[in-house]
């Protein structure tokens, strides 16, 4: 892969690098990525996310496998009573409004038996490491057990909890990103920010 010279490379960490095999391009964002996936027309594009980089323009690439633009992450957080659960979703909520995520996320206060409750957020799963650190960074803490994952997702949603409370969090994006035939045409162009 011929990933094109750039200047101010630390901008870029964050960003997507997408193959398109006879050339490359540097700086998509994930929701523009999640939309080439979907696309016939990218259908075999290779992807890579930009983890560090260097004051010569180097970059520090991790591959990332395109299903995970078409997948949900989450993070439960466990409680044995509806009081104590209600109060950390609700300093989830706070937290959230003082220092936004990294994307756009789902929260919400769940019943799963008389005697456990759940605070779930739910985001897209190629936000999976940002979340992470966002939640260390905003000092979340809860009382009781956690679990985490796609297979969370789907084992939460089969369980049909009763939903008490849901809130949706907004994000904090760098980047505006393109849709549609703006990002279709500038698909190649060898940087793209």
């Amino acid at each position: 892969m011929n990933i094109p010279k750039i200047e101010n490379a630390s901008k870029y960490v964050g960003l997507y690098v997408v193959d398109f095999g006879e050339t490359s391009s540097v700086g998509f964002t994930a929701n523009e990525v999640a939309e080439l996936v979907e696309s016939e027309k990218f259908a075999d594009i290779k992807i890579y996310k930009i983890y560090g980089a260097y004051p010569d323009g180097k970059m520090e690439l991790k591959g990332v496998p395109s299903d995970i633009f078409q997948l949900e992450k989450g993070m439960f957080f466990y409680a044995g009573s509806e009081e104590t659960a209600e109060k950390e979703f609700n300093n989830l909520i706070a937290l959230a409004e003082t220092t936004l995520p990294p994307c756009r996320a789902k929260i919400e206060l769940a019943k799963i038996t008389d005697e456990l409750f759940t605070t779930a957020i739910i985001y897209p799963a190629e936000y999976n490491d940002q979340v992470s650190s966002w939640l260390i960074d905003i000092d979340y803490t809860t009382s009781g057990a956690a679990a985490g994952g796609i297979e969370a997702v789907t084992s939460y949603n089969q369980q049909k909890a009763e939903t008490i409370a849901t809130n949706q969090l907004r994000s904090e994006q760098a980047y505006i990103s393109r849709t549609g035939e703006e990002l279709f045409d500038s698909a190649k162009q060898a940087v793209q920010r």
